[in-house]
């Protein structure tokens, strides 16, 4: 398998990136936006717009946040991928913005924000989360949208915060049981880029990525009647491991459908021109997605 392959893969499974091949933002969407831009404060709310440092259970969390806050109105907060920061969907929340208050975050581990003091567990990630919706959503309701890593983190979080996350948007999510879906899909005795495939991924599983979060395996929970969609690639890469990959599609496919428990209300779909970066494939995908269920948010409310 060539290795930029095999590394896009290894990103998309294990949700870091590892030497990957994948492009970041379009630098022309990028123009007259900067989302490390100096930080100002809004009179009325005192919440952030622009890039601020805060300080969350004595760590330092990069946060940034842009549009115009709403009474009664969904915060949208972005939630990236592992090996990723808050850069990387810098594009996507500036289009966002232009009709939604939008905030994204770096995780510990992650971007500018503090480094982890040791191996973190989904109550630690959880912990920093409530941190920052506190500071950028305070008592009002928010809508979590993730990518892979961060979707997964998000989809956790929902069912034991369901008085303030009042919508989900899952981007090719991490599923939920992975770890068991790798060592089911590639065996022990699997040699070659395979056998690479699954020893990296169940190595970063264990805690051997930037955030240094064990990523352990679960049930999906109910997070109650709230508007839920669940995006999944539609590329077939991971299908380019040699003998394991129809298997391992097979198993993240499943994955996804798995997300679905998390309401009555969740819709699965699948961006047909999309790998695992699903908001740089196809932007619009993502923002028609996170705006609809920011929409059914506010009607529920």
């Amino acid at each position: 398998m060539p290795r930029k392959l095999k590394a896009a893969v290894v990103a998309a499974l294990c949700v870091t990136v590892i030497g990957a091949g994948v492009t970041g933002c379009d630098e022309d969407s990028m123009d007259n936006w900067d989302p490390l831009a100096p930080v100002t404060h809004k009179a009325d709310t005192g919440r952030i717009s622009g890039t601020k440092k805060i300080n969350v259970d004595g760590r330092s969390v990069n946060v940034s946040c842009s549009g115009d806050p709403a009474k009664g109105k969904p915060v949208i907060v972005l939630m990236h991928g592992g090996g990723d920061g808050l850069d990387k969907m810098a594009a996507l929340q500036k289009t966002l913005s232009e009709k939604n208050q939008v905030c994204s975050y770096d995780r510990l581990g992650a971007g500018a924000s503090d480094q982890p003091d040791g191996p973190q567990d989904f109550a630690g990630t959880g912990k920093i989360l409530t941190g920052v919706l506190d500071r950028v959503a305070g008592d009002g309701p928010v809508v979590l949208a993730g990518h892979s890593l961060g979707g997964l983190i998000a989809a956790r979080y929902a069912p034991d915060h369901q008085d303030r996350v009042k919508g989900l948007v899952l981007m090719d999510a991490t599923p939920p049981t992975m770890v068991h879906d790798i060592t089911k899909a590639i065996p022990e005795s699997a040699k070659g880029p395979a056998a690479e495939v699954r020893a990296q991924n169940l190595a970063i599983f264990q805690g051997q990525n930037p955030e240094k979060l064990v990523i352990t395996d679960g049930k999906a929970r109910s997070a109650g009647n709230i508007p839920v969609e669940v995006i999944q690639h539609g590329k077939r890469y991971l299908a380019a491991i040699p003998t394991y990959g129809p298997r391992l599609e097979q198993a993240w496919s499943a994955g996804q459908r798995k997300w679905l428990a998390l309401s009555s209300r969740s819709k699965l779909s699948t961006a047909t021109g999309s790998g695992h970066y699903i908001y740089v494939d196809q932007p619009d995908v993502a923002v028609q997605a996170i705006q609809r269920v920011t929409s059914a948010a506010e009607d529920s409310a």
